[in-house]
């Protein structure tokens, strides 16, 4: 057993409230000893919404140890109904809660009595899954309540809707740039003369969900939230849904290409036709087909990359680099071991090696291995980059506040692609400008040049080897670096002067 220090997806109640508190009117309440309660400050520091629903956490403190949690829990939860007036109240235990194997389920059924709102128990399993399998789960069974209580009330209404529409499914708070890929979404939507029928679970009422049934088709922008809920109304009511996350110039227009399908299947004449639409996006919209053919673009062809996140955005941005702008992956990786299959599917061809691991030591152990002219993955391998100087563009959770910007920002759709072609060009350190940085004593002369991946600092550079160091041009001194400081190491050097420098260059070099 092994401390964890950073992990790339949470624990699952914090997937249960990211989907609670994403709906309107929706009361989330966590059965939590104290420390597990930190959901309300981190939503409010990074979203930076004006107004939202706190989660109410249910404390298990020694006088609940001592009698139970009954009294306590049934208390809150129809206090919150008093207070409030929600339309839901969900209560999720935590993994440390769910120690006291406490028979919660009973608990709701017993508040639910003398509530007028609906309470519910999350059904995951806070041991065996992660964050954003508990909030795929979490989603599916709020919407598969709803729409068995509409059946049961007999107002479900399964009329498709005169126009074609469609439900976007998956956007949700603290997301990877979800606020800005809805907007984008919406607006191509639009443009194609399809209809919004329901946004879920983002600014989306539990009221209104038994009308999900009236759309076209359903649209999942990311594979890790929403494909339970859209195979469940593919399941029940027939609803055909696009997975194919539109990102990229190549897969927005297959995105597109796919609904003109579903639409066609249900239309008897005037069948729509979107290559027209197609065509003047990439060309006139998106930079990103132009900028992929500039000498500034093909000044990165060939460069080596390592890509690490999520299944959906470490997926998409490796066929982007590769089939787009012509940059070599060294390495294509994501912490979503449980969608391995289809990741390993997607990478396959575009990438040297697929790397499949929640464990961020073999991910910088790897990045090291490969030395890559730049990286693409979370936070994570964004400090990763900075201790082996190697740049990072941030593309994909877990996230900074840098990841909630206040500008316009989307992955998807064209403007998606511009945003990408960006953030690509510009995490690259071109030889020319570390050079120029070095002549005119910019901000890339460092004075502190002993970083590594080891917490141990076991090596010092003396004053005349890092003189000699800041002598070697930007774009390989971080390389040298490294493999004198992996010589000095295996040749039980603590001081590198720059006669070790010259060493291990000849050692190298045999």
């Amino acid at each position: 057993m092994k401390l964890a220090y950073w992990m790339y997806a949470g624990p699952a109640h914090i997937g249960t409230l990211r989907v609670a508190s994403s709906f309107k009117n929706v009361h989330a309440i966590m059965h939590a000893p104290l420390g597990d309660d930190y959901f309300n400050v981190m939503r409010s520091m990074l979203e930076r919404e004006r107004d939202f629903t706190p989660v109410t956490a249910s404390i298990v403190d020694r006088h609940v140890l001592a009698r139970g949690s009954q009294e306590k829990v049934i208390d809150n939860i129809t206090r919150k109904d008093k207070e409030q007036r929600p339309d839901l109240i969900v209560l999720t235990p935590t993994c440390t809660s769910s120690i006291l194997q406490e028979d919660l389920q009973n608990f709701v059924a017993r508040a639910s009595i003398s509530s007028d709102s609906d309470v519910i128990l999350a059904d995951v399993n806070h041991y065996r899954v992660n964050e954003l399998q508990a909030a795929d789960r979490t989603l599916e069974q709020i919407v598969r309540y709803f729409l068995n209580k509409a059946r049961r009330q007999g107002v479900l209404n399964r009329s498709l809707t005169d126009t074609p529409s469609a439900n976007i499914i998956g956007i949700f708070t603290l997301g990877f740039h979800n606020q800005h890929d809805c907007r984008e979404l919406k607006r191509l939507l639009q443009d194609l003369g399809i209809g919004v029928n329901q946004i879920i679970p983002e600014g989306g009422s539990v009221e209104h969900l038994q009308d999900l049934p009236k759309a076209w088709f359903n649209i999942v922008p990311y594979r890790e939230v929403g494909l339970m809920t859209a195979k469940y109304l593919e399941r029940e009511f027939g609803m055909p849904y696009i997975s194919t996350t539109p990102m990229g110039i190549v897969d927005t227009a297959e995105f597109i290409r796919q609904m003109e399908n579903f639409i066609n299947s249900f239309l008897s004449k005037e069948r729509v036709d979107y290559e027209s639409y197609i065509n003047y996006q990439t060309q006139f919209v998106s930079q990103a087909a132009w900028f992929s053919r500039s000498i500034d673009c093909q000044n990165l062809t060939g460069k080596k990359v390592v890509v690490f996140g999520d299944a959906t955005h470490a997926a998409s941005i490796t066929k982007i680099l590769v089939r787009e702008m012509g940059i070599h992956v060294g390495c294509a990786g994501t912490y979503c071991k449980h969608d391995a299959e289809w990741f390993n599917e997607q990478v396959q061809g575009f990438c040297d090696e697929a790397l499949i691991t929640e464990d961020h030591t073999e991910v910088a152990d790897t990045i090291a291995r490969i030395e890559p002219s730049a990286i693409f993955g979370t936070q994570m391998e964004r400090h990763i980059g900075k201790r082996l100087e190697i740049p990072c563009g941030v593309i994909s959770s877990p996230v900074h506040i840098q990841n909630f910007p206040l500008g316009y920002r989307p992955f998807l759709g064209y403007e998606g692609t511009n945003q990408i072609a960006d953030l690509v060009y510009n995490s690259f350190t071109l030889g020319m400008e570390d050079h120029l940085l070095d002549i005119f004593g910019g901000h890339d002369t460092k004075e502190v040049i002993t970083k590594s991946l080891s917490t141990e600092t076991d090596l010092t550079w003396n004053t005349e080897s890092q003189r000699e160091l800041k002598k070697i041009p930007g774009f390989v001194r971080g390389k040298i670096k490294r493999n004198t400081e992996k010589f000095a190491r295996q040749e039980g050097i603590t001081t590198i002067t720059v006669d070790v420098m010259y060493a291990a260059k000849e050692a190298l070099s045999t």
